[in-house]
């Protein structure tokens, strides 16, 4: 479908699901989310065989089947988690923080008493926007920068759903280092996601399953120049479809050599957790982003 017919129908869908589901209990929506998912990887031939191939990537080892059968799981994730966001629009506070718990938040406390701000890395695991809307709920003064999506009733949708709970979104562009170093100096603590292939910021190539992957390097920078700490962190969807965020003691920042080199080993301390958490939860990650599509010059 051209982008004509297939975003205004997409926004027309997303309203209608989110009217819906919004207004019903959550184990309703979960089965038809999850039935959307599997559906969309069925009807999507194109992202199907990325999917695959990048499970290839991540696993060799798995046998086509096993393969397929990871590629359905993570469909019927993103379903339930669509379903999860219909309910978040007009679910309260007190329901989210029920649904969700946190371990280790005292490795926010203790990084935000420095009064420097804290660097949140973290990636596209799990029900990642259920992360940004709960941390504000538990009173973490949270600051996100995004990048805008290219339609903008999609954008106003989803950054209205952002901000909700109390989530400052700075979209990137030209004024979003200066945003940022303003709430590190108001003492926020600032997520980036840092698992995507993005060509229009600084970057960085370090390991990711085993390939060099192309990888945001904002949040080493700016620790490194602000002298403020980067705590991990990541949130997953358990058996029993609670979720849970887990954050991490902060990464060790190097003190000895060049900044690149510096900057190289936090960005890859930060994507080697990445990995680790997408082991562990294979089917909660975003198997159809080209993780790996840019290369470096020395692989022609």
């Amino acid at each position: 479908m051209s982008h004509s017919v297939r975003d205004p129908l997409l926004v027309a869908v997303l309203r209608s699901f989110f009217g819906i589901g919004s207004r019903l209990p959550l184990p309703l929506t979960r089965p038809l989310g999850a039935f959307i998912g599997r559906s969309a990887l069925r009807l999507d031939r194109k992202d199907r065989k990325l999917i695959f191939h990048h499970i290839g990537i991540a696993f060799p080892e798995l046998a086509p089947d096993a393969r397929r059968a990871l590629a359905r799981r993570s469909a019927q994730h993103f379903g339930l988690m669509l379903a999860e966001l219909a309910w978040m629009w007009r679910a309260p506070a007190h329901q989210i923080e029920a649904l969700c718990t946190i371990g280790g938040i005292e490795h926010f406390e203790n990084a935000l008493a420095g009064g420097r701000g804290v660097m949140f890395t973290t990636g596209h695991t799990g029900n990642w926007e259920m992360l940004g809307s709960r941390l504000p709920i538990g009173g973490v003064p949270l600051t996100t920068a995004v990048r805008q999506l290219d339609n903008r009733h999609l954008n106003d949708i989803i950054t209205r759903l952002r901000s909700m709970h109390g989530t400052e979104v700075i979209p990137r562009g030209q004024s979003a280092g200066r945003q940022i170093r303003r709430a590190l100096a108001a003492d926020r603590v600032i997520a980036l996601l840092i698992d995507q292939d993005i060509r229009d910021i600084p970057g960085v190539f370090v390991p990711f399953f085993g390939r060099l992957a192309w990888t945001p390097a904002g949040a080493a920078v700016l620790a490194l120049r602000t002298g403020c700490p980067i705590v991990p962190g990541f949130i997953h969807r358990r058996p029993d479809l609670s979720h849970h965020i887990q954050l991490h003691p902060p990464l060790e920042v190097p003190s000895e050599g060049t900044e690149e080199e510096r900057i190289l080993a936090v960005t890859a301390a930060a994507t080697k957790l990445i990995e680790k958490q997408v082991r562990a939860h294979p089917e909660q990650w975003v198997w159809m982003h080209r993780r790996w599509r840019t290369r470096p010059a020395a692989e022609g």
